[in-house]
């Protein structure tokens, strides 16, 4: 056996009789989790897993993947994490990561094995592999262009696991191929919590999961959290197990926030901070109404320059397999996130491709879709902008009401509501009523 999760491991050891992971309302305990990880030690070894190899991990959080994630780790296999969300970019992604054998977990937790022709032989991959350490891949998500790779050392990201922290009864809701789904993994893991696996993530499934199994953290989106509070699902469950919501990959509208701290204000809610490319940081905010919030933590270092988020981290992956390096001489990443600064606070005010110039001032899309997420009939709205000859850019709008209501009628409405409310260069000049959704899987806004 491998040393790279030795201290995870002998820590569920002791905790073999307690409740690790529950799974379509079943649970296993940590000494199941455990003897899984042997079944897949034994398996890897018939199937000549080496040590560096690229292998895929298909599934969400079952037992059987769980427990392989692990026994993956242990090898020291490169892991890329594949989930229902990325079917669509799936072939691409096999060969980006030159994919050399993919384990898949249905439903049903049974799996299958296949060997791919490819041979993993990037450099940045060779590099990792002389060092004898477990690798991970993930993709960004992509939402403005081609998803990138990002190629970590596992055993770094590992690392912050080993301070004990708070056990808690935490929601999957962020998905296995997303920095914070594995986060969230290795944190109720390394602290003895319990895992609570749903089948799909739909306002209704998640709050009778919260009840049912008295789920005590629950990280989500701000995209969630919306459709959440338009759903009402939280009428019709208990949910005064939950003691936090933790919320990331997008700006949170101030509304969103606003409404929802007054509903749950027993509730701690409290800002995430990660990218693919460097793990996540431990976060604090101002206090749960608010959008102020302190990261860093150890491993990380913060800067701001020109009002840009820059970070350096110990947890940073080694390079992407299919873009340049995105850091500087001293290791510093550009996160492209503007920020306003109040002491040690910042406010992630959005990144800065999807600012908005109108005639040389600027527009935050998530401070004009906090204004229309205010208006009585809409469920949802992005914000995105649209050139313009004289302005440069105008302030474009998609919209989702939750009734049907005249195009006209609308727009005159919206006109009225945000002239009290925003610069008059802020408010959309142009504004579009849709049916579709306007999120990915991952929850997350999509500004195309």
């Amino acid at each position: 056996m491998h040393q790279h999760i030795q201290w995870l491991t002998s820590r569920m050891a002791a905790w073999s009789a307690q409740p690790c992971l529950i799974w379509r309302d079943r649970a296993t305990t940590y000494g199941e989790i455990l003897e899984r990880v042997s079944f897949w030690r034994a398996f890897l070894d018939e199937h000549q897993i080496a040590p560096g190899e690229m292998v895929t991990l298909d599934g969400d959080y079952s037992p059987a993947t769980v427990s392989l994630l692990l026994a993956l780790i242990d090898r020291g296999a490169i892991v890329v994490p594949l989930t229902k969300a990325a079917e669509a970019h799936r072939e691409e992604f096999l060969e980006v990561a030159q994919v050399e054998s993919i384990i898949s977990v249905d439903e049903h937790d049974r799996w299958t094995f296949t060997r791919t022709p490819r041979r993993a032989d990037s450099p940045l991959i060779e590099a990792l592999r002389q060092t004898g350490a477990p690798g991970l891949v993930l993709f960004s998500s992509g939402s403005t262009g081609k998803s990138k790779a990002a190629l970590h050392n596992f055993t770094h990201l590992l690392d912050k696991f080993k301070v004990t922290r708070q056990q808690m009864r935490t929601i999957t809701f962020l998905l296995l191929d997303h920095i914070g789904g594995i986060n969230t993994l290795l944190y109720t893991l390394s602290n003895g919590g319990v895992v609570i696996s749903i089948q799909e993530r739909d306002p209704e499934i998640v709050c009778r999961a919260v009840a049912m199994h008295k789920a005590e953290m629950l990280p989500t989106s701000p995209t969630f959290v919306n459709l959440l509070l338009m759903s009402h699902a939280y009428e019709r469950y208990d949910l005064s197990s939950l003691k936090l919501i933790t919320y990331g990959t997008e700006v949170m509208p101030a509304s969103t926030l606003t409404r929802m701290h007054a509903l749950f204000p027993a509730i701690k809610l409290q800002q995430t901070y990660g990218l693919s490319e460097l793990g996540i940081l431990r976060s604090k905010s101002k206090d749960s109404g608010s959008l102020w919030v302190k990261v860093g933590g150890e491993g990380f270092e913060t800067k701001i320059v020109d009002g840009i988020l820059w970070i350096k981290a110990h947890s940073a992956m080694l390079g992407y397999l299919n873009a340049p390096s995105p850091f500087d001489a001293e290791g510093w990443f550009n996160t492209n996130d503007m920020v306003e600064v109040d002491g040690e606070y910042i406010r992630i005010l959005g990144r800065k491709s999807e600012i908005i110039n109108v005639g040389g001032q600027k527009v935050y899309p998530a401070e004009v879709e906090s204004v229309l997420l205010q208006m009585d009939n809409v469920a949802d709205a992005v914000v995105l902008g649209e050139p313009h000859p004289i302005t440069g850019n105008i302030v474009t709008a998609r919209v989702n009401l939750m009734e049907p209501e005249p195009a006209s009628a609308f727009r005159q409405r919206m006109r009225a509501f945000c002239r009290e409310r925003l610069a008059s260069y802020k408010a959309p000049v142009k504004v579009e009523i849709v049916d579709a959704e306007q999120f990915n899987a991952r929850y997350k806004r999509v500004r195309r």
